[in-house]
């Protein structure tokens, strides 16, 4: 995973790599970087095969941490800084990292499990460990293809978020998916504010740094200074989720930045909104180019970069790469014809090689092909169209959430007799989750302070945005939640999809 960013090293040391505030991180100062924080890595008893959790905002400490970890054969485990104490608990507990690299509250939940073994990056001293400057060569280990190299987390199925195990192997092909479907080189710049945690952010940073693109970080996201850094520093392409697209659309000012340097603007994690992308294009004049891909196969297709005339707002694109689609019928899994609707399914060496628990992994391929638990279909020379979902987990601005998380903390309100999760459409996110709660009888509770449970046990993006008290949750005979029956009566009452 690290020889991307020792060839741009190696071919323009004194290229501009990272920007974070007036910061600024040359390709040589990332890979000095990354030889002295791989020593730190290894005095701490790390070596290959080893875990390192990382939990961090968007920082060049970030980039080096991963990439260090991978010169010595450890692998990162990408931590949501968002996350709380009880989801930090459990993706500690399933992965098993010895060392960690914190910064913010990320610190303090780190510690609470591994005691001394976190280096906290808003301690001064860390920077000393971060040396730009050091001659260091990297420590002599052996990494081999089939280690794994880094751990990102995605709700697989309807239970708690699972650990995406990818190999040097497999991130290194989807890094270079990545690129090719960009259309990265060394003349592009371009923006990350999405969480570095996500695979999205990762696969940005290793495909800048394998390209020799420089990226201006961003610790949160605020639009005029996107924008500002758009036109101050001739960015070429910018990064955008279904809020940053509609954030974009309702902006009253948007025509007062110079957005001409624009090549277009990436749309992934959710399908596109036409309605929303065509605004944008008539206020500035720059295009979209849609995406697609998943935590476990990071590419799987996109619009033709090098044919703007073929980019569609329909479409997320056709296959990258090595990559192979189909659509199975949803009831026999037997392969459809194009236009025929049923669950997308996908090979490429860019998978996965599993999930963390290992018994997970089995249900997530078909006789190798990943099953995305997307919807949709396929014309005939390849161009892929979403329209559902059929596995159950809920997609708020690109980030899974499974009801099943939810709904755990509810069950542990003592006034909750049953509940179910289910996510309703919204025009900025996505879709947002919505819980139905039977209550005990004469439970006196009120949906605002079940809603408050959630949201202080749970990152902010699982929020409950609507609680509604129902007489009996529907279930089939033998248990299992109706989830579509409760999504099609929510639909039909005609109620707010967003609150607040």
């Amino acid at each position: 995973m690290h020889h991307g960013l020792e060839s741009t090293a190696d071919r323009f040391p004194d290229h501009l790599a990272v920007l974070a505030g007036p910061d600024r991180w040359t390709f040589s100062d990332l890979d000095r970087a990354s030889n002295a924080v791989a020593h730190h890595l290894a005095a701490q008893g790390l070596g290959r095969g080893d875990r390192v959790a990382v939990m961090t905002s968007n920082r060049p400490e970030f980039v080096v941490s991963v990439q260090a970890a991978s010169k010595i054969g450890v692998a990162p485990v990408l931590l949501n800084p968002a996350w709380k104490a009880l989801e930090v608990q459990a993706a500690v507990g399933l992965t098993g990292p010895r060392y960690a690299v914190a910064d913010g509250p990320g610190f303090a939940l780190l510690v609470e499990h591994l005691g001394e073994g976190v280096l906290d990056l808003d301690d001064r001293a860390s920077a000393t460990v971060f040396d730009r400057l050091s001659p260091l060569r990297p420590p002599a280990r052996e990494v081999a293809e089939v280690d794994d190299a880094v751990f990102v987390f995605s709700s697989g199925t309807t239970d708690r978020p699972k650990a995406v195990r990818h190999t040097h192997s497999s991130i290194h092909l989807a890094t270079e998916h990545w690129c090719q479907a960009l259309g990265l080189g060394h003349d592009d710049r371009f923006q990350v504010a999405t969480p570095p945690s996500h695979i999205l952010g990762l696969l940005n940073l290793l495909a800048a740094a394998a390209a020799a693109t420089t990226v201006r970080l961003h610790r949160r996201f605020d639009l005029d200074e996107e924008l500002r850094f758009i036109e101050e520093e001739s960015m070429t392409l910018e990064m955008a989720v279904a809020p940053i697209a509609l954030s974009m659309a309702n902006h009253p000012d948007l025509e007062r930045f110079d957005l001409s340097s624009l090549r277009y603007i990436m749309w992934g994690a959710t399908p596109v909104t036409a309605a929303v992308a065509e605004v944008v294009t008539a206020r500035t004049g720059v295009r979209w180019l849609p995406a697609y891909g998943t935590s476990e196969v990071p590419v799987i297709t996109a619009n033709p970069v090098g044919d703007p005339g073929a980019w569609r707002l329909d479409s997320a694109g056709r296959p990258v790469g090595d990559v192979v689609l189909r659509v199975v019928d949803l009831d026999t899994g037997s392969v459809l014809a194009p236009g025929e609707t049923g669950e997308i399914q996908v090979k490429s060496a860019s998978a996965m090689a599993g999930y963390l628990p290992d018994e997970a992994t089995a249900d997530a391929f078909d006789d190798g092909w990943y099953r995305t638990g997307d919807v949709g279909w396929l014309e005939p020379d390849g161009w892929v169209h979403l329209t559902d979902r059929c596995k159950e987990m809920i997609k708020v601005s690109g980030f899974q959430v499974a009801p099943a998380e939810l709904e755990a903390v509810l069950h542990g309100h003592p006034a909750v007799l049953d509940c179910a999760v289910f996510g309703v459409s919204d025009e900025r996110s996505g879709e947002v989750p919505v819980a139905a709660v039977q209550l005990e009888p004469g439970a006196d509770v009120g949906p605002e302070e079940l809603q408050r449970l959630v949201g202080e046990a749970l990152a902010t993006y699982k929020r409950l945005h609507r609680v509604v008290i129902v007489d009996a949750i529907p279930r089939t005979p033998s248990g299992k939640v109706l989830r579509r029956t409760l999504r099609d009566e929510w639909n039909e009452r005609g109620l707010a999809t967003r609150v607040g």
